[in-house]
């Protein structure tokens, strides 16, 4: 019987689409200072990249996989680094806890 056959975890079910690369690249043209960081995959998502300006506005979209955000990145000449390496910044963190107060 097939029941008890493991099963490969769905991992989010999709990368980054053409609408979804077409809106990181505008959110790069439109901000200054902008920075990517790669986020591993997890059991819940894909790759992601997070997106992070100069006063710490973010965005974060689904990546096929981290040499396809380095990728996104050298194309766009933004520099981009492993969010596990560096951590999150604190930019990121404040842009965040000025917004939660809102």
């Amino acid at each position: 019987m097939a029941w008890f056959r493991r099963r490969k975890p769905a991992a989010g079910g999709r990368s980054a689409t053409r609408e979804d690369l077409a809106y990181l690249e505008e959110f790069v043209r439109s901000r200054r200072g902008v920075e990517g960081f790669i986020e591993p995959r997890t059991t819940v998502t894909e790759t992601t990249l997070l997106l992070i300006a100069h006063d710490g506005e973010w965005t974060r979209r689904r990546m096929e996989s981290p040499q396809a955000a380095r990728q996104f990145a050298h194309r766009l000449s933004m520099p981009i680094y492993d969010i596990a390496l560096v951590g999150y910044p604190q930019r990121w963190r404040d842009y965040n806890a000025r917004n939660k107060k809102s």
